[in-house]
């Protein structure tokens, strides 16, 4: 089955990718997602850019309001994502475990749709 792991950490967190932390930072994201393409899961997914980059988009009425940053102001954001391919969710539990984020942060595990009629 697949999961979407939505990698979640906070603002100090994300910050520290741009510090003189980031080799440790980046260091242990590298090996995270390298342990994952060695376990031969990855399917997908990608690291994001800062949430001050975002534009939300909403519709109402039939016109776009359409907003610089991210939607909420929340305590932690989401910095990225992998699509992981497992046999369970006591496995996609087990990865989420080892991400970095994962102590400072949080990991979201979702299982991801099939398509209808497959």
């Amino acid at each position: 089955m697949q999961y979407a792991l939505l990698y979640n950490e906070t603002p100090a967190e994300m910050a520290r990718s741009e510090t003189a932390d980031a080799p440790a930072y980046w260091g242990a994201w590298n090996a995270y997602m390298g342990a994952m393409a060695a376990a031969g899961i990855m399917r997908g997914g990608n690291a994001l850019k800062r949430p001050e980059t975002a534009t939300t988009l909403r519709i109402s009425d039939g016109k776009w309001q359409v907003e610089d940053g991210p939607f909420a102001d929340t305590k932690e954001q989401l910095g990225g994502f992998v699509i992981i391919e497992v046999a369970d969710l006591d496995a996609a539990l087990a990865w989420a475990a080892r991400a970095p984020c994962a102590t400072a942060g949080s990991v979201e595990v979702r299982p991801v749709m099939e398509a209808p009629g497959q």
